[in-house]
């Protein structure tokens, strides 16, 4: 087999699911990979030796995509990729999760009949006001190969008359990298910088627009947040852009430790240490789970059941109320000894997946 890869990424959340595919189809006879970053979201913590700490070697190409509204990111991206497969002809373009950049990606190849595969497929929250639901639907509908991270997922996808060899259940990559990176992080080091002690802080991201564009929701909010912070520490990576709007809702945040946005590898030493994390993002749902961090997703629809039915995650709404109430019960609830073990979880995503891809590739 002589085939060649191109692997697309655009935001963070992409290198940290693809770099365990990217790794084994590099070490993959017959399989060459070209690597693309759309520069969708410039993040620092791409920088400081990120990307090779997750096995990865810098990106080929860099389209500097940037911010803009869903149209302007999701056409410059298109074009872009466009122009690369021309001059860079590929048989396969590799996706990851549900940014403006995978779809744009997987409609760049699909155009140019090239295969296209699809890493985090068959996610659904079924809440069409997520731009990232309409990205990962329509990925999937175009995509060969959809691996899957948990069978609800394959189900979903049956669901919408998409089976077969194509579909393949392959487990979390992103699980693949958690695991790669904790081993090297040096925990207690990423505690004493940010003044707490294991088990002994709440942990917060927080970002989607549906709550940070809202004041009357954002205000409310963040006050739950500062009366919990005055019986234990409450740290709160914010984004400039929800800086802006806490700014704009109202007074201080009683003792809410407002920081800016982590390095990765911190980030997940303090998911890891923290008493409880409360999120509105999808990957920390499934990283806490694994970790055995209980975690409170403040979403009225999650796309990953599975991190409540074999995890540590509950899906309590958007309610300040409600985020009070199971806040207080799982501040006094033990946290769970070990764990849970989710099937696939288990650092060897990867391998199957690139395996997948593969024996596309070869067939």
């Amino acid at each position: 087999m002589n085939a060649s890869v191109l692997a697309v990424v655009g935001a963070r959340p992409n290198f940290v699911k693809s770099a365990p595919v990217i790794s084994a189809l590099e070490q993959t006879e017959g399989i060459s990979v070209r690597l693309l970053h759309t520069g969708q979201h410039y993040d620092r913590a791409l920088s400081g030796g990120f990307i090779e700490r997750l096995g990865m070697r810098e990106p080929d190409a860099n389209l500097g995509v940037g911010s803009g509204t869903h149209a302007q990111q999701t056409s410059a991206a298109l074009t872009g990729i466009e122009a690369d497969l021309i001059e860079h002809p590929a048989d396969l373009v590799l996706v990851a999760g549900d940014v403006n950049s995978t779809l744009a990606a997987a409609l760049a190849a699909t155009k140019l009949h090239v295969g296209v595969a699809h890493i985090e497929s068959g996610l659904r929250s079924r809440d069409w006001r997520m731009p990232e639901e309409v990205n990962r639907i329509l990925t999937d509908r175009v995509s060969d190969v959809l691996l899957c991270t948990s069978p609800d997922a394959v189900e979903n996808l049956a669901g919408e008359g998409i089976s077969g060899d194509g579909v393949q259940l392959v487990g979390n990559t992103m699980i693949d990298s958690l695991f790669r990176l904790l081993e090297d992080v040096n925990r207690p080091a990423v505690l004493g910088r940010n003044a707490v002690k294991s088990r002994e802080f709440v942990l917060v991201t927080l970002h989607r627009p549906a709550l940070v564009d809202d004041p009357e929701m954002l205000g409310p909010t963040m006050k739950v947040l500062a009366g919990l912070a005055d019986s234990i520490p409450v740290i709160f990576p914010v984004h400039p852009r929800t800086r802006e709007r806490l700014a704009g809702a109202g007074a201080g945040w009683g003792k809410v430790i407002l920081t800016p946005p982590m390095d990765y590898d911190d980030f997940i030493a303090l998911e890891a240490e923290a008493r409880l994390v409360i999120t509105d993002s999808g990957g920390v749902q499934e990283e806490t789970s694994v970790l055995g961090t209980p975690c409170l997703t403040y979403r009225t629809t999650t796309e990953r059941p599975i991190t409540i039915e074999q995890g540590t995650n509950e899906l309590i709404g958007v309610d300040p109320e409600a985020l009070s109430e199971a806040a207080e019960r799982s501040l006094t609830t033990d946290v769970p000894e070990k764990p849970p073990e989710i099937p696939l979880w288990d650092g060897e995503a990867g391998p199957r997946a690139a395996a997948a891809v593969a024996s596309f590739l070869g067939s």
